[in-house]
């Protein structure tokens, strides 16, 4: 098992920060780093939190301690291979249409995964914010980010957890909104529009719940009903706002999917 300051090193080193700038993130002397680093003092037990949300990792991952997968995607995107592959979703290009970059417009993705969309999106010049639940998605999308050679503030978060504190010009979201349990869909709706500056853009995909349409077995999603994810937005302009039922094949297993997709801007 890795000590805590080896940790610490290799987190700051994929980050790109000096020991100076990480000091300075914490509001500590850069020599506090350098100890713990060389394993002469540790952090600070209160410090904990902070630093692994600067290094973004978790506290378990600066003690070293792997565990076992907490989800199902952390077991996905395990290995070499990209679970979703290295395609940007059509949903970003639409979003460029919209609103191009002609300057760093600030975006946030809500379950980025291994950083795809990320990536994409901040190689063509947005100033990019994402988190995920899976650590082990969240460390390849950093390891992508610098393959590309961009940054992107990648953290790991839970998304019914967390709680937006700043303004975006773009929320951004694919995959996610499945499960989102009934009795916060429109609590959460209702944050992401709080948290967009007016002319921004909310870009949100969602799997509607359909008769014709058979769950998957052990399916943990929560789907929406048919136009619930448009209602949330009834106030805001649509760009887009379409249902589409599609063939999928993930699995193994070929089967159906019916979902809302929506880009809306706040005026």
């Amino acid at each position: 098992m890795s000590t805590i300051g080896e940790m610490i090193k290799k987190r700051r080193k994929i980050l790109n920060f000096t020991q100076q700038e990480l000091a300075g993130k914490l509001n500590i002397s850069s020599q506090a780093v350098s100890k713990w680093e060389n394993g002469v003092a540790l952090p600070d037990l209160g410090l904990m939190p902070r630093l692994a949300q600067v290094l973004e990792t978790t506290v378990d991952g600066l003690l070293g301690y792997q565990g076992a997968p907490v989800s199902k995607y952390d077991e996905r995107y395990q290995g070499e291979q990209f679970y979703w592959g290295l395609n940007p979703n059509h949903l970003c290009y639409e979003l460029m249409k919209l609103k191009p970059p002609t300057r760093p417009y600030r975006v946030l993705e809500i379950g980025c995964g291994e950083g795809k969309d990320a990536v994409f999106l901040a190689r063509c010049g947005y100033q990019v914010t994402a988190f995920d639940e899976s650590q082990t998605g969240i460390d390849k999308a950093l390891l992508l980010a610098e393959k590309n050679g961009v940054h992107v503030d990648f953290f790991k978060a839970n998304a019914l957890d967390y709680r937006i504190e700043e303004k975006y010009d773009v929320i951004y979201s694919s995959g996610f909104f499945d499960y989102l349990p009934d009795s916060m869909k429109e609590e959460f709706a209702a944050m992401l529009k709080e948290n967009t500056v007016t002319g921004g853009l909310n870009v949100i995909n969602a799997f509607v719940d359909k008769p014709f349409v058979k769950k998957k077995e052990g399916q943990q999603k929560t789907p929406w009903k048919s136009g619930e994810l448009f209602t949330c937005y009834h106030d805001w302009l649509f760009h887009k706002c379409d249902e589409v039922v599609f063939d999928c094949n993930s699995g193994g297993v070929p089967h159906q999917h019916c979902m809302d997709v929506l880009i809306a801007e706040k005026i």
